[in-house]
């Protein structure tokens, strides 16, 4: 991902009102961020505790998402719907986003499984294991990469 300060960062919300992006408050340590090994910059409120926010690129623009985190729990052991990682440590939550435009004024929204602590993009980075003689784990790792990135545009396509 390439390196977004703050102003752009507000200013690419598709889904949330000129007050909502004007609350928002950044991540913790915002200027330290390694962008470079980010395919999407995730992170809560923490003034409000069910909100997130997602900003990524999307035909080379910085897109951001307004998202919800749901309070149940999923019952059993899910998978992120982002980074597809099977061995994950960490859980998995739900979120929401309203829709874009009309369709959101409407109470349109999608949702989709992530990573609970938006960790995706360290995910897969991480070598996978040799799945049999000859198996290319970096050509995987860079596999996994390509995917996380389309699926998050995916999501961020679908808001409108």
């Amino acid at each position: 991902m390439h390196p977004i300060d703050e102003r752009a960062i507000r200013a690419s919300f598709r889904n949330a009102s000129r007050k909502e992006v004007a609350s928002l408050t950044l991540p913790p340590a915002f200027d330290e961020i390694d962008f470079e090994r980010l395919d999407y910059l995730g992170w809560f409120d923490p003034k409000m505790s069910k909100r997130a926010y997602v900003v990524a690129e999307v035909d080379g623009e910085p897109v951001g998402v307004l998202l919800q985190r749901t309070e149940q729990r999923t019952g059993r052991r899910a998978q992120c719907s982002w980074c597809d990682d099977v061995t994950l440590k960490n859980d998995v939550q739900f979120f929401s986003a309203r829709k874009a435009g009309s369709a959101g004024r409407n109470g349109d929204t999608i949702g989709t499984l992530i990573c609970e602590n938006f960790g995706c993009s360290a995910n897969v980075r991480r070598l996978p294991p040799l799945a049999y003689e000859g198996y290319d784990r970096e050509l995987a790792r860079e596999m996994r990469m390509m995917r996380l990135r389309e699926h998050v545009e995916a999501f961020a396509r679908e808001l409108g």
